[in-house]
């Protein structure tokens, strides 16, 4: 995994970021040229040299463009106009994009390599049968906290988050989902509450945690921590894993009682003008030695289970990034909630989030 200095992040993300830039400069061929695939993913969630491998192995040419958000992403799809061939959404997307009609079915015939995919991630409730989606990776929302700080094993729970001496030590993520899912679980409730009455007792105690708020961030998150800037992060945990590749003094928890257990999957929007390369690429991806060095790269779970074995038994093996059934058992999987629902939990964070300044 990136153990690199901060300084030298930024010089590749700098070259890699040309890079990238080179890629979204062509111009996507919305009229359907069956040697380009275009490929719509989240920033920085794949690693360059797989797409190179891919172009050589294949002919095609990857047009590479990226997203922030699973709604910048939706939003973008339903307006037509790129006609991408393969998008990354989160499982609760996954559910709000086949009730808009904008996935395509899998033709499972056409990917072989599903056979190394962990029981376990398919046929999820999201997508019974994987009929739309394919796993790409999966992880868990959590606590990272700087032993410099935070007493090693003191922080097991959300609740433990509101002690008074966290004050002004904490980096939240930017997520309503997460944010309201966190204080949701900590009053015993689930994190897809449609209740309103709930869902303004969490906001109520997320108001509570403010005095204990850094910074509400997103990317930053990374470069604080690595750099000893605050004690405690809450975010996901292959961001966390990366800040750990480059401080040892981090650590990682899924708290107790629950959390969230994600999921980001392959779709195929009903868009696409190349679905044989998209379908082809899917088959690249999980072809394990692939599908390791992709999750070492992006430093994510992976659910390919032939893969694992070509992972450092030190990535494996950590119950942190690949919790046992114990843990996975007390995690929620987000639900789509409808664009009411939603609205409702982003008004609420916004108020949170105006409050914490």
């Amino acid at each position: 995994m990136k153990k690199i200095s901060i300084a030298v992040i930024i010089i590749l993300a700098v070259c890699l970021g040309l890079a990238g830039w080179s890629h979204h400069l062509e111009k996507p061929a919305t009229k359907g040229n069956h040697q380009n695939l275009i490929i719509y993913n989240w920033g920085d969630y794949l690693d360059p040299k797989l797409i190179k491998k891919f172009e050589q192995k294949t002919g095609y040419h990857v047009v590479y463009e990226t997203f922030d958000s699973n709604e910048a992403m939706y939003t973008k799809i339903k307006q037509g106009g790129t006609a991408y061939d393969l998008t990354i959404p989160s499982e609760y997307m996954v559910t709000k994009m086949r009730k808009a009609h904008l996935l395509d079915r899998i033709d499972q015939k056409q990917i072989p390599n599903m056979k190394y995919i962990g029981k376990s991630f398919l046929h999820k409730s999201f997508d019974q049968g994987n009929n739309y989606s394919i796993p790409y990776f999966w992880g868990t929302l959590g606590i990272v906290y700087n032993d410099k700080f935070v007493r090693k094993g003191s922080i097991k729970t959300w609740n433990n988050l509101w002690a008074k001496k966290y004050r002004h030590q904490i980096l939240l993520v930017d997520s309503a989902r997460d944010a309201m899912g966190m204080s949701l679980v900590s009053l015993g409730y689930s994190m897809n509450t449609t209740s309103s009455l709930k869902l303004h007792l969490a906001q109520t105690k997320l108001n509570s945690l403010g005095p204990n708020i850094k910074a509400i961030i997103s990317d930053e998150m990374k470069m604080y921590m690595i750099q000893n800037e605050a004690a405690i992060g809450v975010t996901w945990s292959g961001e966390a894993h990366e800040m750990m590749e480059s401080n040892p003094h981090l650590h990682y928890v899924v708290p107790q009682p629950g959390s969230n257990l994600w999921f980001d999957n392959f779709v195929v929007p009903k868009t696409a003008k190349n679905k044989k390369a998209a379908f082809k690429f899917i088959n690249f991806m999980l072809e394990p030695k692939n599908a390791a060095q992709n999750a070492e790269y992006v430093g994510y779970a992976t659910p390919n289970n032939a893969a694992k074995r070509f992972l450092p038994k030190k990535v494996r093996d950590n119950r942190q990034f690949y919790p046992n059934e114990q843990t996975i058992k007390h995690l929620q999987v987000f639900k789509d909630l409808g664009p009411k629902k939603t609205q409702e939990y982003n008004d609420l964070f916004l108020e949170f989030k105006m409050y914490a300044r």
